[in-house]
């Protein structure tokens, strides 16, 4: 049906898995270093560098232009 024999189909699937397999790792680490740098669900410290950007931000604003 794809034009592929079994042997290719079968060396198309380890590749295509082996990639898969290295891109979600890749993906799993990102998402665990960010959590470490700035943890995006409330809690202890969960929300408040965010909080605390965007009111450093308002009052920068508010400041120059207010």
């Amino acid at each position: 049906m794809a034009g592929l024999t079994d042997s290719e189909a079968k060396e198309f699937h380890g590749l295509f898995m082996s990639g898969f397999i290295v891109f979600t790792v890749i993906a799993v680490v990102a998402h665990i270093l960010v959590w470490i740098w700035r943890p995006w669900f409330p809690g202890v410290d969960g929300y408040s560098a965010l909080i605390d950007g965007a009111q450093y931000a308002s009052n920068l604003i508010t400041a120059r232009f207010g």
